[in-house]
């Protein structure tokens, strides 16, 4: 099996050139099956207990639970196989084909993370089996960068069931213990039209949004007085309005006007009742309006994630990199995680500026740190 078995360079190279783009609209969502049975292959060669779980609708989508050992308080190295879409014409090389140049591995999902699962399944070439005295798990999910379906999936399955998790998204070598959550909301409003030249011919939704937007400006002001955090860069709750359209012609009063906004929530913020306390707060707005107020969520929603600073995962973290935990305001799969009783942090070789870019790469002297921290990890909390 040695003389058979990848290089590291090989393995990142296989795992960037099955295409894995998962993405809200379907014209560019794609299924991760190739990615997982690269994967699947390599970890039953190691002598992993292999188990592909379908992700329920999605025949072409999976994630893998992989396990060497035996027991329930082991570590799991985690990472999504999905990839954002990339921006045809923009890359000075082809997506899906590895190129080191300077010191860097350009190639799409190099730094957004399939370099870290190549990682971990080398690493874990390197474990003898018969030593292990807690099991180590390679996770690998779908649906990351779009819905979160796969790691939803495994919370409402139960599995894994292990201590603790690193999961390894891009954050440039240093241990993270808190990130914001993450909201997609949209707000309509219906009217009713009528010919622009008499107002009293019906009800104007545009003129109604006008009203919602100066509300929710409010609201995120006072969000940012009830919740404030100096351990993230940005300390307060955001609010983005990001898309708004309504209406169809200059001469008609606007019957329909949406929009969508993105909100970042800190560890102690529950999107739920804030969702409840908005609708009460426009709907006393809307009132005798005679407009008719819906609100949905987008389909987006990553709960904010916070692992206690005293913890043994994030000690040993912060010695292996020596770097104290940090927060930031992008999402991941970690509440998931802590959703059944794992103790997570988020570690990973990649930068998050290369993350959805044209010409991604990673660093090629982050990936030896990063083999050595896993080989810490899998010593300190399977070994040991």
């Amino acid at each position: 099996m040695t003389d058979k078995f990848p290089s590291l360079e090989q393995m990142i190279a296989e795992l960037v050139a099955e295409p894995s783009v998962s993405s809200v609209s379907p014209e560019f969502d794609m299924g991760n099956r190739g990615v997982i049975e690269r994967l699947s292959g390599w970890l039953e060669d190691l002598g992993f207990r292999v188990e592909v779980v379908p992700v329920a609708d999605s025949p072409f989508k999976a994630n893998l639970i992989a396990t060497l050992g035996e027991g329930e308080d082991g570590l799991v190295l985690a990472g999504h196989t999905d990839t954002v879409p990339y921006d045809q014409g923009k890359w000075h090389h082809d997506p899906f084909t590895v190129v080191e140049e300077d010191g860097k591995l350009y190639g799409l999902g190099t730094s957004d993370m399939k370099a870290f699962l190549a990682i971990a399944v080398d690493v874990a070439r390197e474990v003898d089996p018969a030593k292990l005295r807690r099991p180590l798990i390679i996770l690998a999910t779908a649906d990351e960068e779009s819905t979160m379906n796969g790691a939803q999936a495994l919370a409402h399955l139960g599995r894994p069931r292990a201590r603790y998790a690193i999961i390894g998204e891009p954050t440039g070598l240093a241990p993270v213990r808190m990130h914001k959550g993450v909201a997609m909301e949209a707000i309509r409003l219906i009217g009713r039209a009528g010919h622009s030249s008499d107002p009293s011919l019906g009800i104007n939704a545009i003129d109604g949004m006008h009203t919602v937007i100066g509300e929710l400006m409010d609201w995120r002001r006072e969000l940012g007085e009830r919740y404030r955090n100096p351990a993230f860069a940005v300390p307060v709750p955001t609010l983005n309005l990001g898309h708004i359209h309504g209406g169809d012609n200059p001469n008609r009063i606007c019957g329909l006007c949406e929009l969508h906004f993105d909100m970042r929530l800190m560890p102690s913020m529950e999107m739920t009742p804030l969702r409840e306390e908005l609708r009460q707060r426009l709907g006393g707005r809307l009132h005798d309006t005679g407009l008719h107020l819906e609100m949905r969520n987008l389909d987006v929603e990553v709960p904010a994630f916070e692992t206690r600073g005293d913890s043994p995962l994030v000690a040993a973290a912060e010695a292996f990199t020596g770097q104290p935990a940090r927060s930031v305001a992008f999402g991941t799969e970690a509440p998931f995680l802590q959703k059944l009783g794992i103790e997570t942090i988020v570690l990973g070789p990649g930068d998050i500026e290369q993350a959805h870019q044209p010409d991604e790469y990673l660093r090629v002297d982050r990936i030896e740190p990063m083999r050595k921290i896993l080989r810490q990890m899998i010593e300190r909390f399977c070994l040991q």
